[in-house]
Order: C-alpha cells, then sequence, then structure tokens
C-alpha cells in the first residue's frame, strides 16, 4: 500500500493564503451577510454555555484587547492553544493570546451566571455567535457563513431589525477583519523571525514537545502581541 504524505505549506505560502481569506472576506456582500444574520435570528437566553469550554474552546484576544484585559486582571491571559510552530531548538509559536477558564471550564469572568465584565468583554463575545467561517454548503460550494454553536443554545429564528442586523453584520466584519490581519502579521513576524536567527519549523520536534506538554514537562512558548513575541514557560 503506498502511503502519501502531505507536506505542510511553506509559512510564504501560508500568507499568501491568509491574505487571499482577507480578500474575499473584504469582497463579501453586507447585504448577504445581513441576510444570515437575519435567517439565523439568534436571541441570547442568558444560559451562559457559550462562556463555558464545553461549547466554546477558547476565547482569542485581539492585540487591542489584551491592554485592557490586563488592566482588569493581570493574570487572566495564557498562550492561544494549538500551537501554530515549533523551532529546531524546542520553541513553540502561538499567534496570540487567549482567556484563561476556571477548573470546570467556565471563563474567569463569569460569575453567577452572568459576565462580570459585560460592558467590557471581548469583541468576539459581543458577536457571537456570528462568527465567519469558510464552510461548504449542501452542495458542496464553499462560502462565508454563520456556524458557531447553531442549535447549540440560546434562541433562534427571532425578529431581529435591519439596524440591527447591519450592526451585528458590521462588528462581525470588524472582527473578522482585524482577526485576518493579525495572523498574517504573525506569519510575517515569524518567517522574519526564523531568518534572522536560522531557525525552521520542525514537525517531528512539534509532535515531541506537544507529548511532553501533555505530560505536564515545561516547554517554552513565544506569544505574538503587538508586533513581538513575550514568552511563556508552560
Amino acid at each position: 500500500m503506498e502511503l502519501f504524505i502531505v507536506a505542510r505549506p511553506s509559512i510564504e505560502e501560508e500568507i499568501l493564503y491568509a491574505r487571499k481569506e482577507l480578500h474575499d472576506l473584504l469582497d463579501f456582500p453586507m447585504e448577504k451577510l445581513c441576510e444570515i444574520i437575519k435567517e439565523v435570528g439568534f436571541e441570547c437566553d442568558m444560559c451562559a454555555k457559550c462562556c463555558t469550554s464545553e461549547f466554546n474552546d477558547h476565547i482569542f484576544m485581539l492585540d487591542r484587547e489584551v491592554p485592557r484585559i490586563r488592566t482588569i486582571s493581570s493574570d487572566v491571559l495564557k498562550p492561544a492553544p494549538y500551537f501554530e510552530f515549533c523551532d529546531n531548538n524546542g520553541t513553540f509559536y502561538v499567534s496570540g493570546y487567549a482567556l484563561r477558564t476556571k477548573e470546570d471550564g467556565s471563563c474567569m469572568f463569569l460569575e453567577g451566571g452572568r459576565c462580570s465584565i459585560y460592558e467590557d468583554r471581548p469583541m468576539i463575545c459581543k458577536l457571537y455567535p456570528y462568527m465567519l467561517h469558510r464552510e461548504a454548503d449542501d452542495s458542496g460550494k464553499m462560502d462565508w457563513r454563520q456556524i458557531s454553536g447553531l442549535n447549540e443554545h440560546g434562541c433562534y429564528h427571532s425578529e431581529i431589525t435591519d439596524e440591527e442586523c447591519s450592526r451585528i453584520a458590521t462588528l462581525t466584519k470588524e472582527y473578522e477583519t482585524a482577526y485576518l490581519e493579525h495572523q498574517i502579521w504573525f506569519l510575517e513576524t515569524v518567517s522574519e523571525h526564523f531568518k534572522k536567527h536560522h531557525l525552521k519549523h520542525v514537525q517531528s520536534i512539534y509532535d515531541r514537545m506537544m507529548r511532553k506538554l501533555s505530560k505536564g514537562e515545561e516547554v517554552k512558548v513565544m506569544v505574538f502581541c503587538n508586533g513581538k513575541f513575550e514568552e511563556h514557560l508552560r
């Protein structure tokens, strides 16, 4: 039996793909996004399920949100999961921070079933569940569409005004644009860092270091934040 190994794209290829995603996102019609929002008709029923790791893997922080969250609590951020790269010295690189969770998996800011920083909550929490992802429809056509938490919590098919749809659509596009721009900046910085220090991503070392991490052993993680890397030990 012949095995085919699919090589990981180079960092330069990932940058080109991310730029294409950003271009396609910016070209996505606001009218179509408003139609998606109106059709979904999400209404929060205050169940707080979206504030738990059971329903949402992690809350990724945009660069501009990190300073504000740190003023609220200095120990509430952690390196985002799913480290993107590992160099030949065994150092991980990840594109940003995520909010820590309590032992039960709930957000650090969830108190009595309510958000204790509601007015200052991260942007991704404000637009949830209207996040855009590429996904195939029933015919196999790839397109931007809302998929987050559908029918898992909250109420759906509620009446939403055109003004509210427009507000949500604008916020959604703003977040997704900022996220993709952040990812491009991260990839470009990693590429420059690797070239400057004669480093490269090594998948076998990545896998070995992940096994160490899963056993509770300490690893070094470089977290990208505001154009530079911040060192953490996990």
